[in-house]
């Protein structure tokens, strides 16, 4: 872990509490519990809390929508604390990718994270060490999911899959189905005399009953005669 950078910011902590709509109701949840949590963690380190932001209500599946911690980031950028401390991890982030980009600003901006259930401590060697080994394998997740899937889609292209934007039906010949259908022809004849004139779906597959019929019930006309 790189240490973080000298400056004249202030030696006290930031605390941030959340709840989302659903666990206002759950007492180990809950906003009064966190800060209790967070207030004996303080006191046991004889720091002092510049201030507590609460985002109520507010989800934890991105950062965005979360307006007192915008605020509490703000906060620490500019100085005014050296750490922030959470009761519960995930009243910080949920995502791994989340958690990974806050240990990047936290380091580069010289401040410090603190969770108070799982001892990811910043401020420590060993916690910090926790910190960037999170950090590490989202970094290193986001690139294996990368290359799973270009190689996924090179297998495909090799095995002759089309790939991109499905294409569409050509409009004339939607309405010749239709107008066979309506003409009394059942949903097997049109696609008999489709694939025997070499004519493929959009997909290049020859034409099934099933798949005769999906271009027919787009039509209103269509009083669903027999096939």
């Amino acid at each position: 872990m790189s240490k973080p950078r000298k400056s004249t910011r202030n030696p006290a902590v930031i605390a941030y509490v959340r709840v989302s709509t659903a666990e206002q109701a759950d007492s180990g949840l809950g906003l009064a519990a966190q800060r209790a949590t967070i207030a004996s963690e303080v006191a046991r380190r004889g720091v002092s809390i510049a201030e507590v932001y609460e985002d109520a209500g507010a989800s934890a599946k991105t950062l965005a929508g979360r307006p007192a911690l915008a605020a509490a980031l703000a906060a620490l950028a500019a100085g005014e604390a050296s750490v922030l401390v959470v009761a519960k991890l995930d009243r910080l982030a949920r995502s791994v990718a989340d958690f990974a980009g806050l240990v990047r600003q936290a380091e580069a901006e010289g401040w410090a994270i603190l969770a108070c259930d799982l001892g990811v401590d910043m401020t420590s060697p060993t916690g910090g060490l926790l910190a960037n080994v999170t950090a590490s394998v989202a970094e290193w997740e986001r690139k294996i999911i990368a290359a799973r899937t270009r190689e996924a889609l090179a297998a495909r292209r090799a095995a002759g899959a089309r790939l991109g934007r499905p294409r569409l039906l050509d409009p004339g010949l939607a309405a010749r189905i239709r107008s066979e259908r309506r003409a009394g022809s059942t949903l097997q004849a049109i696609a008999d005399r489709l694939n025997a004139e070499g004519v493929t779906t959009p997909s290049g597959r020859a034409w099934s009953a099933s798949l005769v019929r999906k271009i027919t019930v787009q039509d209103p006309s269509d009083q669903g005669q027999a096939a």
